[in-house]
C-alpha cells in the first residue's frame, strides 16, 4: 500500500477497510491518465527510478528447520524455504532483497516491483485467496496482521502450511525487527543480520543528506481513488506520519488533531490541517487526473500546498513499505519536498 499499482494500507479491518479495499479495486482498472501532472510531482514521475529491489551480493542458503515468533502468539517452525508466499508487498521486498526471490512462487496485488512481475497474483483487492495459495504448494507463508480475510488465514494453517504473521509496519523503528522476522523465519538470520545493517546505514545516510528547512513544513497524507471517489486525509496511525517527520516535516493530519488513521477528505479538515505540502501515492495523483485534477477536491486548492501545487508523488508499493527500500522513500520524498536543495 504500499509499486505501480496499489499498496496495502494499514488501516483497521471495518467499514473504512472496506471502502478503501473497494477504492482500490476499482481504481487498478480505471486510473486517469493523469495529464495535469506538473510540478514536482509531474518531474518525479519523468524521472522516476525502475521499480526494482537490490537483492544481497549472496545468495544465502537457509538453515532449516527454523523457528519464528508469529505476531499472533504462535511459534511456527519451517522445514523447507522451497515454495515462498508473501501476501504483502513489504513482505514480499524483504524476501527479495534477502536474495531468496527464486523461491518465491506467487504474490499479492501490493507486490508490484520488477523482479516479481512474472508471478501470479493470489489475491483479489487485498483479500487473499485460500484456495489460489494452497494450489501453488507452499512451503511457507508470511503475512502480516492486515492479511485477511481471516477465514483464509485459517484455511491455510489447516492445510498444515507454516504461516508466520507479522505485526503491520507503520515507522521505521519497524524495519529491522521485520527484516529480522522473515530471515528467522526463512532460515538465514546471517543474510537478515546483513540486510538490516544495510538498510538502517542508508536510512542514516539519507536522514543525513537532507537539507535544513527553516522550518518543518506540514504535510498532508492523502489517499485518493478516484474512479470510486475515495478521497481520505491521513492521520496518525495512517503510516505515513514516520517518513514525513524523518524528512523533516510535520504531520499535518496529526497538528490538525485527527484520530486513528484516516479522516474523509473535507474542506473544513484541509483548512484546519493548512498543508504546506500534499504527499500522495501515484496512481491515487492518477485517478484524479493529476494534479490539476487533485486541485478540484474539495479544499485542496485554498490551501498553501494547492496555491503553491507543491505535491509529492511516490509510487504506490514503495511509500507504505517500511523495508529496504525506505531509504530511496526517504530521498524521493525530500527531492520534491526540497525541489531547490535537489537541484
Amino acid at each position: 500500500m504500499l509499486s505501480s499499482s496499489t499498496i496495502r494500507l494499514r488501516v483497521a479491518r471495518g467499514p473504512l477497510l472496506l471502502l478503501v479495499a473497494l477504492g482500490m479495486l476499482l481504481g487498478l482498472t480505471a486510473c486517469g491518465s493523469g495529464a495535469g501532472a506538473t510540478g514536482a510531482a509531474g518531474r518525479a514521475a519523468a524521472t522516476r527510478a525502475p521499480d526494482t529491489v537490490e537483492p544481497l551480493a549472496e545468495t544465502p542458503a537457509p538453515r532449516l528447520p527454523a523457528t519464528a515468533a508469529s505476531a499472533d502468539g504462535r511459534q511456527v517452525t519451517v522445514t523447507s524455504a522451497e515454495r515462498i508466499i508473501p501476501l504483502d508487498g513489504s513482505l514480499a521486498e524483504i524476501v527479495f532483497s534477502l536474495g531468496l526471490g527464486p523461491r518465491v512462487v506467487a504474490r499479492d496485488v501490493s507486490t508490484t516491483f520488477q523482479q516479481a512481475a512474472a508471478l501470479p497474483v493470489i489475491t483479489q483487492a487485498h483479500d487473499v485467496s485460500a484456495e489460489g495459495v494452497l494450489s501453488l504448494h507452499p512451503t511457507v507463508v508470511l503475512a502480516d496482521r492486515s492479511t485477511g480475510p481471516a477465514e483464509a488465514i485459517a484455511q491455510i494453517r489447516a492445510a498444515g502450511v507454516p504461516l508466520i504473521v507479522l505485526d503491520d509496519a507503520k515507522k521505521l523503528a519497524d524495519v529491522g525487527p521485520r527484516i529480522d522476522t522473515v530471515a528467522a523465519g526463512l532460515g538465514v538470520p546471517d543474510a537478515g543480520r546483513q540486510l538490516k545493517e544495510r538498510t538502517e546505514q542508508r536510512i542514516t545516510e539519507a536522514k543525513a543528506a537532507l537539507p535544513t528547512p527553516g522550518r518543518h513544513p506540514k504535510v498532508a497524507f492523502l489517499y485518493l481513488r478516484g474512479s470510486a471517489s475515495v478521497f481520505l486525509l491521513g492521520g496518525p496511525d495512517s503510516g505515513a506520519g514516520s517518513l514525513i517527520e524523518a524528512v523533516g516535516g510535520a504531520d499535518a493530519g496529526q497538528g490538525a488533531g485527527l484520530t486513528g488513521d484516516f479522516t474523509p477528505l473535507t474542506s473544513e479538515a484541509l483548512v484546519k490541517a493548512a498543508p504546506d505540502a500534499i504527499l500522495v501515492m501515484s496512481k491515487g495523483l492518477e485517478s484524479v487526473g493529476g494534479v490539476d485534477g487533485l486541485l478540484k477536491l474539495p479544499g485542496v486548492a485554498q490551501t498553501p500546498a494547492g496555491l503553491d501545487r507543491r505535491i509529492v508523488s511516490i509510487e504506490d508499493g514503495q511509500l507504505l513499505s517500511y523495508g529496504p527500500r525506505t531509504p530511496q522513500v526517504l530521498r524521493e520524498i525530500a527531492d520534491q519536498l526540497y525541489p531547490a536543495a535537489a537541484k
